[in-house]
């Protein structure tokens, strides 16, 4: 197979390519206003930077592979991926610009500030990025990550992400109630598992080669992570508040606060999970019929 490599500059001038190039730009901008002040050593202030470095690279390679039309050649639906990641950077985009703020700026700090507001335009920017991307005709069929059931299984990932970066040892180890919040832990992990499994094996294109319905597969994998979080919502605040009031000493950021955090991803993702088991329900036994 000939692998001959276009170089076709009118791909940078339409109005997706312009708001990448944009997009590149302003997170680049984002880093490196971080990166000029002294790094804090919270998990969060990790997270900020790795979404402002993450989207700019990533948006930078899918400008070079569509500058040399070497997507075109790419094993995956191309527009797919692209329309996924532009969602997925605007997800988290609009966390690092609410994050960054709340936990490391004050009204001295300048270049902060500007991080911060750089960060809500990087938000924007991959906004109008999917309003393009969906809007845009396609002569070609919709890839799984860009439909419904794609963007939830995307965001049941992103806030398992963040709840892994609140958990700190000692909220589930050594506690009255041990047995109750490591189950927790088990069923973010598990669940975790569960989506990211999914959306390989949908990717490389690989289920119709299991010996029974994958359609079914995902149906019983949403069930019983809705279920199982369900019982999360319940337990992990029941347990982790009990008797444990927020410290006098507790300044901006403690434990008890990444407590809440994990309380507040927990509803979040637990809405999430029932509302993508319900659609799959519905696709498969209802929609797919007519």
């Amino acid at each position: 197979m000939d692998f001959f490599i276009e170089i076709r500059l009118q791909n940078l001038g339409t109005p997706v390519g312009i708001l990448r190039i944009l997009a590149v730009i302003v997170t680049c901008m984002s880093f490196s206003l971080v990166a000029s002040v002294t790094p804090e050593s919270l998990s969060y202030w990790g997270w900020c930077m790795f979404t402002w470095v993450f989207c700019c690279f990533v948006t930078l390679l899918i400008l070079i592979l569509e500058f040399t039309t070497i997507s075109t050649k790419v094993p995956f639906a191309w527009e797919d991926f692209t329309a996924a990641f532009a969602i997925l950077s605007s997800v988290m985009c609009l966390c690092a610009a609410i994050m960054y703020p709340t936990f490391f700026t004050c009204k001295t700090c300048y270049r902060q500030i500007g991080a911060s507001v750089v960060s809500w335009i990087c938000f924007a920017l991959y906004v109008a990025e999917v309003v393009l991307t969906r809007l845009r005709p396609s002569g070609q069929d919709s890839g799984f990550l860009s439909t419904p059931p794609g963007i939830m299984k995307m965001l049941e990932i992103f806030f398992a992400c963040l709840i892994f970066l609140s958990l700190e040892s000692g909220h589930y180890s050594g506690q009255q109630y041990a047995t109750g919040l490591n189950w927790c832990i088990a069923v973010y992990s598990l669940c975790f598992i569960f989506a990211i499994t999914i959306i390989l094996l949908t990717l490389i294109n690989i289920t119709a080669y299991f010996p029974f319905p994958f359609d079914m597969v995902v149906i019983v994998c949403n069930v019983l992570a809705a279920v199982m979080y369900l019982t999360v919502m319940v337990m992990w605040p029941l347990y982790s508040f009990h008797n444990n009031k927020r410290p006098a000493t507790c300044d901006r950021l403690c434990s008890w606060d990444k407590l809440v955090l994990i309380t507040v991803m927990t509803v979040f993702n637990s809405i999430v999970y029932l509302l993508d088991s319900i659609y799959s329900i519905l696709l498969v036994f209802f929609f797919r019929n007519e």
